[in-house]
């Protein structure tokens, strides 16, 4: 790849190739006129993030310049800026009482509720600029076999303007290229250790975890149900895999299947799965409620990041282990969240969603 993006509008990045765009032709802040958009004929490729809540406004756009490649462009991981202020939004103690009445509610028998994802935030505020290329570089290099990914939130409207979303996926929401549909949901996670003895330990107990393994379920049972009447000869692993990022173990299911259909595309694929229980929960719209309540909007944290061509191909990753930078980057906002089941317990949740920031931390040089 040339000397690419120095101000890249997107990027998708990791073992499967990277696509980098430049400059924006149309910005899309209503899904529909995306979909309309390719399927006239208008836009030959969407790139960009889609929110939490898809009622809310997305942030897509056809690019002015695509680039393939079969890596991340060679951008330098540094210097990065000394952060000068970390905030925890809200305080530990407050997340932890927010777990506790989710639990208190899935173990209610009058709660028609199996499972809800619950985030927190981490505000960090440095002496000068975060360099977007910079971060993305760091990340790949902290774990190849992630999905690095760059989103201009600016089509989704002033409130959004200048900033962008940057982060390192473990979790493929989905891909299709031809008939073929892969998707690998991840639920069900446990802290990585520099101690080889410890670390076995930690992904051996989280393989036999049956509050994990009851988690991980929800969510294959969820997206089974999606992708029934999508596809045919849908292929679904029967026991989880584990699956190792920088920071955490994670439970994994590979499904794969033919499409019924080539008018089905990759960005209606992502909105037939999306939110996955492993970032909302189960019943959907039960967990939305309850995560609306308690937490707030998520605003892009655990929507979907991905490009459609005009061919329906496209792959899609769920926005987690992110921030998105402020428009004169000197702020970030990360987000964590974890699952909760009935089974689980509120401290341990604190030290999940502890864990998994170490990931964009790592990213932004501030670990």
């Amino acid at each position: 790849m040339p000397a690419v993006a120095l101000n890249p509008g997107f990027v998708l990045a990791g073992p499967s190739g990277a696509l980098v765009t430049e400059g924006v032709r149309t910005g899309y802040s209503r899904i529909p006129d995306a979909q309309s958009a390719l399927r006239s004929g208008a836009a030959s490729i969407i790139v960009g993030a889609l929110p939490f809540d898809t009622t809310q406004p997305a942030a897509l756009q056809e690019p002015m310049t695509v680039h393939r490649a079969e890596a991340l462009p060679d951008w330098p991981a540094g210097p990065t800026p000394s952060v000068t202020s970390r905030e925890t939004l809200p305080a530990s103690g407050v997340h932890r009482d927010r777990v506790a009445e989710a639990v208190a509610r899935l173990r209610d028998p009058d709660t028609a509720l199996d499972k809800v994802v619950l985030a927190r935030a981490l505000r960090l505020t440095a002496d000068g600029a975060w360099d977007p290329r910079a971060v993305l570089r760091r990340l790949a290099d902290a774990d190849p076999a992630a999905t690095v990914y760059l989103a201009d939130l600016s089509p989704a409207g002033p409130r959004y303007t200048g900033t962008v979303l940057v982060g390192a996926s473990p979790e493929l929401l989905v891909a299709r290229r031809g008939d073929t549909v892969i998707c690998q949901p991840f639920a069900g996670s446990a802290p990585r250790s520099a101690d080889p003895a410890t670390d076995r330990a930690n992904a051996d107990a989280l393989a036999a975890s049956a509050k994990n393994r009851h988690e991980h379920q929800l969510v294959v049972d969820v997206m089974r149900k999606a992708l029934d009447p999508l596809c045919v000869d849908l292929q679904i692993a029967a026991e989880p895999e584990l699956h190792g990022t920088d920071a955490l173990w994670h439970l994994s299911t590979p499904m794969r299947g033919r499409l019924r259909g080539k008018d089905i595309t990759a960005i209606d694929l992502a909105l037939a799965l999306h939110p996955t229980p492993a970032v909302g929960g189960v019943p959907t719209d039960t967990a939305a409620t309850l995560i609306g309540e308690l937490e707030g909007d998520r605003g892009f944290y655990a929507g979907a990041v991905g490009w459609c061509d005009a061919d329906g191909d496209g792959r899609w990753v769920v926005s987690i282990r992110c921030a998105v930078l402020s428009a004169d980057r000197r702020e970030a906002l990360a987000h964590a969240g974890g699952g909760i089941v009935a089974e689980s317990d509120p401290d341990d949740e604190v030290d999940e969603t502890t864990t998994k920031f170490r990931t964009i931390l790592k990213g932004l040089g501030a670990a």
